[in-house]
């Protein structure tokens, strides 16, 4: 008798225990990255009342005896499923599509959430505004002028230098994608074309690149190109030669593919990347020294030559002036981008992601975040996009997983659960009584 009284006090106080649980997931149904738990019973031990029998060759086997003696929580999972994504339009909100977590710092600790509700503090940092954690990831270096991420190194403080300074940065190339006219008549019949290009000196000062392109006479395939730095001469040289001169030309075959260079001097570049030096001296600046990119020789890839309107001109130069950090973007691989008021687009920083063999053994830590336990693995950490990781979505949050009428209905089967096991309390109990009352 005083077992059931016990099984039924077992049931009561698990079933209150999934009652908090549910309580917990519908109190968080509005909570960024929350994911919902799950409370999974088991019975618990049973008393033998009599054992097993073998067959004999009289009679058959007998099946054991056993009464239980209650249950008790198996486990409470924490599910780990996409929840939808809603628009903010706010452009440190972060949503991960996929697997993987966020990873933010508090010292020397690492904490891991879905929760990307994120925002710059006051010296620029990347962090989580409700408890100041700093989000971690790769901040963009520049080597010989070339900006890139190494994702192999440590993790660090994520910065965004809103107004910060982007120092100026002298023109090194110029590229040329376009055409001449092949049916262009040689001077002083033809027509000189004139492309202009703006470059920048190490101060950041503007200067007008003039290239003029005039037809060789007698030789269909060859022009002229002069070269000019604010209406003087530069100085146009190939293979480091000594050329003093702004004059250099160019050779096409029957097929308007450019074939090569050759500078005053007689030196020629005709493979790979037709490229021509120019040298130009600044007064209190450092000397303009850069390279033309006229294209790849036998290719259609730079200027060509063809019986079409002449297009020839400068398509991209890679120097600009001094500009501030006016915007930034974060792609779907959490690269964050500033743009700059020179026109810019520079790399900053990439945000990590870590993703675990069993998140569902990561630990809750409070504040939406999860912290690593014996049984949740180490974290594997890599950009968005790689090992199974998801991709980023900046301007949107993850909402909670949690579904409110899956909860509504296992709130009914707890509380029914809840009432059956009382009733088996006091119907022990009534029984009880009247075992008590047999004597009187």
């Amino acid at each position: 008798m005083m077992r059931s009284l016990y099984a039924g006090v077992s049931g009561l106080q698990n079933h209150q225990i999934r009652m908090d649980v549910i309580g917990n997931n519908v109190a968080n149904v509005n909570t960024t990255g929350f994911k919902k738990s799950r409370v999974n019973f088991q019975d618990m031990l049973s008393q033998m009342i009599s054992g097993a029998a073998r067959p004999t060759d009289e009679v058959g086997g007998v099946n054991p005896k056993q009464v239980g003696l209650g249950m008790l929580i198996s486990s409470i999972d924490t599910i780990h499923t996409q929840g939808s994504v809603q628009t903010t339009g706010n452009k440190t909100d972060l949503s991960i599509m996929g697997e993987g977590f966020f990873i933010i710092k508090d010292g020397d600790r690492e904490f891991y959430t879905r929760a990307g509700a994120f925002s710059i503090d006051e010296e620029g940092r990347l962090v989580n505004p409700a408890n100041g954690r700093r989000v971690q990831g790769w901040a963009a270096q520049t080597v010989a002028g070339e900006v890139s991420i190494n994702t192999a190194s440590d993790l660090t403080d994520l910065i965004i230098p809103v107004y910060g300074k982007d120092m100026p940065r002298t023109t090194t190339e110029v590229i040329y994608r376009s055409n001449l006219d092949q049916r262009t008549e040689a001077p002083p019949l033809g027509e000189e074309h004139v492309s202009t290009m703006q470059i920048y000196d190490s101060l950041g000062n503007t200067h007008e690149l003039r290239l003029t392109f005039s037809k060789v006479a007698d030789v269909n395939n060859q022009w002229q190109v002069a070269v000019t730095v604010d209406g003087a001469d530069a100085i146009a040289e190939l293979g480091g030669g000594a050329s003093t001169s702004n004059l250099f030309t160019i050779n096409f075959d029957t097929q308007g593919r450019i074939l090569s260079a050759v500078d005053s001097e007689g030196d020629t570049v005709d493979a790979g990347q037709l490229l021509v030096g120019i040298a130009y001296d600044i007064p209190g600046a450092e000397p303009l020294n850069f390279n033309l990119n006229l294209g790849t020789a036998g290719e259609f890839n730079g200027i060509t030559q063809t019986a079409d309107v002449t297009t020839t001109k400068s398509v991209e130069q890679n120097g600009f002036g001094l500009g501030y950090l006016v915007d930034f973007q974060i792609d779907q691989s959490g690269v964050i981008t500033g743009v700059y008021s020179n026109g810019a687009n520079r790399m900053l920083g990439q945000v990590a992601l870590a993703t675990f063999t069993n998140p569902g053994g990561l630990e809750k830590a409070g504040e939406n975040t999860y912290v690593v336990s014996n049984n949740s693995g180490n974290p594997l950490i890599g950009p968005s996009g790689t090992e199974g990781k998801g991709k980023i979505l900046s301007g949107t949050l993850e909402m909670s997983n949690v579904d409110l009428a899956e909860q509504f209905v296992d709130m009914i089967i707890t509380q029914r659960g809840f009432q059956a096991n009382s009733r088996t309390i006091t119907t022990s109990d009534q029984m009880l009584q009247e075992l008590l009352t047999l004597k009187r």
